[in-house]
């Protein structure tokens, strides 16, 4: 089986992370897609993120019935930061029979030379990319290895929905109303 590898802190889940996948499992030769929920992404600030448990609990209410797309929590097994590398080491370990292709945001391809063994994910491993406003024209584009796709444009931000929950505005449609009534239950984002 062909399985995208969506990794994110899905911080939170989105409609926009949610299209993507859809995109993804629908519109390309993937069998399936994983949201792979990243407690710590090396790369970014941790101290806006919430608890990763609440993080995940968000993205199963979110995909809820969803056939070709389920949550994985692979990277809590792991040591923190997680790495994408020791990831895919260890779910080609779990999971021999599969072939993993990683789900990127172009603006994650512009900085994926920053990436720990960046060199050994683009020789055993396929890339797939959607673009992100603003990020275009990476030298990496070229690359065998690297799918540009068609995915649609999305300009919604998981900080622009934290910051509109914090100033009580009203983020109906952004989020799927599960998510909507987790995040009102637990006061997240205040």
């Amino acid at each position: 089986m062909k399985i995208g590898l969506f990794f994110g802190s899905y911080n939170p889940i989105h409609t926009g992370h949610l299209i993507i996948a859809n995109y993804m499992a629908n519109h390309t030769n993937l069998d399936k897609v994983w949201l792979v929920v990243s407690p710590h992404n090396p790369l970014k600030e941790k101290k806006d993120l919430i608890q990763v448990y609440d993080r995940l609990e968000m993205a199963k209410l979110a995909i809820d019935d969803t056939q070709n797309i389920s949550v994985s929590d692979v990277e809590l097994k792991l040591a923190q930061p997680s790495y994408t590398i020791d990831t895919l080491t260890l779910l080609k370990e779990i999971y021999p029979e599969h072939q993993f292709v990683l789900i990127m945001g172009s603006d994650n391809l512009k900085s994926f030379k920053k990436w720990k063994n960046y060199e050994l994910i683009l020789r055993d491993y396929h890339i797939y990319v959607y673009p992100r406003p603003g990020f275009a024209n990476s030298d990496l584009e070229n690359h065998p290895s690297i799918t540009i796709t068609e995915t649609p444009l999305m300009e919604l931000s998981s900080t622009f929905i934290r910051k509109s929950i914090a100033e009580n505005k009203d983020v109906k449609f952004f989020l799927p109303d599960e998510v909507i009534n987790f995040i009102e239950s637990k006061g997240l984002y205040k």
